[in-house]
């Protein structure tokens, strides 16, 4: 009887086909949109559950080191892309040949296009020196932070809103543009707004260059390099 009430449990506590499909279709058709924003702003409330979504991400010691800067001023998020500019021109010539040509077709962010921008940042201090789970890795508040991103990523999804998250930037210009004291770790520039399409597949897949690798080749069994049986 007791197995019996447990297994209960365990169904009580399950998704529905139908809402597990949901999230399983919004994890398969995330895409990070660079050139598809739409200038119509977003709704205040839209954007407070899309940031109470990242708040509810799992965190180390439950430690919640994330604040979001919410970036609307239009003269703010020109100077962000010109700081953009600057290190993408840096990045396109680590790139030889034709790959150069290639990244340089590429549309790397939105910034200017989209309506609003989040930078999510990390505070290390914010459960004090010793945290519970951190005290082998130091890098467990900033994974922690990734996790509240991809909890904004997916409920943007869920909301038809398009997220491209801007990784090419010189660390020390976002900390002057927004005032971000150097203890504090940058984590993400996010541009978000409604999109008028999203690509059936990644859009780097798209143009060619670079294919999903096959999930088998990616899953080892009881050590390293050990293929499944």
């Amino acid at each position: 009887m007791q197995s019996e009430a447990k297994d209960d449990l365990v169904r009580e506590q399950a998704f529905s086909v139908a809402e597990r499909n949901v999230i399983y279709h919004a994890i398969e058709t995330r895409r990070d949109v660079r050139d598809q924003f739409l200038p119509d702003p977003l709704p205040d409330d839209l954007i407070a559950r899309l940031l109470g979504a990242a708040h509810h991400a799992p965190s180390v010691g439950f430690m919640q080191p994330w604040n979001f800067i919410l970036v609307r001023d239009a003269t703010l998020r020109q100077r962000a892309f010109e700081a953009f500019e600057r290190a993408n021109e840096e990045a396109a010539l680590q790139f030889d040949g034709a790959r150069q040509d290639s990244y340089r077709a590429l549309k790397l962010e939105g910034i200017r296009k989209a309506p609003l921008s989040i930078c999510i940042t990390c505070d290390p201090d914010r459960a004090g020196p010793v945290v519970l789970g951190r005290t082998h890795n130091p890098r467990m508040d900033a994974y922690s932070t990734v996790c509240a991103v991809q909890n904004l990523w997916l409920a943007a999804r869920a909301e038809g809103v398009g997220v491209g998250w801007v990784s090419i930037f010189h660390d020390a210009d976002l900390r002057a543009l927004l005032g971000i004291p150097e203890r504090i770790e940058i984590i993400a520039w996010l541009c978000l707004g409604f999109v008028d399409q999203l690509y059936g597949e990644p859009e780097l897949a798209v143009r060619g260059w670079r294919q999903r690798l096959p999930l088998q080749d990616l899953i080892f069994q009881d050590g390293w390099g050990q293929q499944r049986r």
